[in-house]
Order: structure tokens, then C-alpha cells, then sequence
């Protein structure tokens, strides 16, 4: 029996990237957009593992917010994993600093604009 048959998921688990792996374009272009500073800035706000998807704020929607995440997943910023019916964040602070210093600490400051004027 497949473990997700298993566990009663019926999707498959997150791919994580190695924040280690990621190329400077790649994490550019991660943070890059309004929408995903705001998911960043959220979970720099909140404890580990207690955001579910759903619990953001943000104009798009499902498929457009899932797109956010994976976009952050490949970039090595955040990591998820299922609990029951909820996919739940942890932003990967550490890891994500020690292949980019100081790039949060900007994403993060209050004189960042999130929406291109």
C-alpha cells in the first residue's frame, strides 16, 4: 500500500530544496513578487508550523496561492508538511541566512515595499 494510501493523504508530500542549492537568480526571483513577501513576511511573524495555506491574507486564489508556496519551496525559504487535512509553514530563517546573508533581514524591514508603484 502506498504511504500516502497509508496515511489517508491524498497528495503527495512537499519537495524541499536545499536552500545550500539555490542560485542567487533563483531566490532574486523568489522574492520578487508582492504576494510572496507578504507569505514571507507572515511567517516571520508566526511560530513554526502554525500557518496553515489557508490562513493568509492575500489576493489570489488556491491555485495561485499553492503556486506561491511551491515557488518558495524551490527556493529553499519555507518548508511544509501535512497534519491531518492541513499543509502547515515554517519559514526556513536559518538555513535560508546561511546561503544568503542578510537578504531577510531586508525583505523584512519596514521601509520595503511590497507592491510595485
Amino acid at each position: 500500500m502506498p504511504k500516502d494510501a497509508a496515511s489517508g493523504s491524498h497528495r503527495a508530500a512537499p519537495v524541499h530544496t536545499d536552500p545550500g542549492k539555490v542560485s542567487v537568480l533563483t531566490a532574486l526571483a523568489a522574492v520578487s513578487d508582492p504576494v510572496r513577501i507578504t507569505l514571507i513576511r507572515e511567517l516571520a511573524n508566526s511560530a513554526d508550523w502554525t500557518r496553515s495555506c489557508g490562513s493568509f491574507d492575500v489576493p489570489v486564489g488556491k491555485a495561485a496561492l499553492s503556486h506561491h508556496f511551491a515557488v518558495l519551496r524551490g527556493a529553499g525559504l519555507v518548508e511544509q508538511r501535512d497534519e491531518g487535512a492541513k499543509r502547515v509553514n515554517r519559514l526556513r530563517r536559518e538555513e535560508f541566512d546561511a546561503r544568503f546573508p542578510g537578504l531577510l533581514a531586508l525583505l523584512l524591514a519596514d521601509d520595503v515595499v511590497g507592491d510595485a508603484e
